[in-house]
């Protein structure tokens, strides 16, 4: 999947010129805590985040004090030195670099413009989407050796149960890198009969671990 499927591109924006009492309203009115400033070209010129905004903001507690900080500029707060992504960029891709960064969000241009935004919260929808944890399943975790043909024969078990596999996540197994760890998401509430299935096959199913069923 690549990062145009997931970016926002109705982006709300505003300018290095605009105040911090502009931010504040933006975000409170549209319910966003990341705002991209553009030049009058469209070009991202930097970006400024809810945290941004509540350093400089007024306490809320003193409200007639310090009401100067709500004129100023943004330009004098906006983070400058921005990663971006492309639409054309894989999603893995794009969560590594914000993860690696510890950034909530991420500009998304093309031929220099500003395109779309995608932001963690995207990411995290992203993900429930892909594993179908939003949707009437199970999951199933097994581990296995690491070797060819296992996968297969899995999911020829789930096909002889008739039930669709929704996604499929692999990783490896922390205690011994000779394993994997192959996490099934099905489209079955109840899947004791395929987990006996699974278990009489000589899979080392890790979950669920049905009560009354043998290891």
């Amino acid at each position: 999947m690549i990062v145009e499927e997931i970016m926002q591109k109705n982006v709300k924006t505003l300018t290095p010129k605009n105040t911090v009492r502009d931010a504040l309203q933006l975000m409170q009115k549209e319910r966003i805590r990341h705002i991209p400033l553009v030049d009058g070209n469209g070009k991202l010129a930097g970006v400024v985040t809810e945290r941004d905004i509540k350093e400089v903001a007024p306490n809320p507690f003193f409200p007639n004090e310090q009401m100067e900080k709500l004129a100023l500029p943004l330009e004098k707060i906006m983070k400058t030195n921005l990663l971006t992504g492309h639409p054309l960029d894989f999603i893995e891709d794009i969560a590594a670099l914000m993860n690696d960064n510890r950034i909530g969000c991420l500009p998304i241009l093309e031929r220099g413009k500003l395109v779309g935004i995608v932001t963690g919260t995207d990411l995290l929808q992203t993900f429930v989407d892909l594993t179908g944890a939003g949707q009437p399943s199970s999951q199933i975790e097994i581990r296995v050796r690491n070797r060819t043909g296992v996968l297969r024969e899995i999911t020829e078990i789930i096909y002889e149960h008739h039930i669709n596999i929704l996604s499929v996540l692999i990783y490896p197994d922390r205690k011994n890198l000779d394993n994997r760890i192959l996490v099934f998401r099905v489209s079955t509430m109840n899947p004791v009969t395929l987990i006996s299935h699974l278990k009489e096959a000589g899979f080392d199913v890790l979950w669920p671990n049905m009560p009354g069923m043998p290891r």
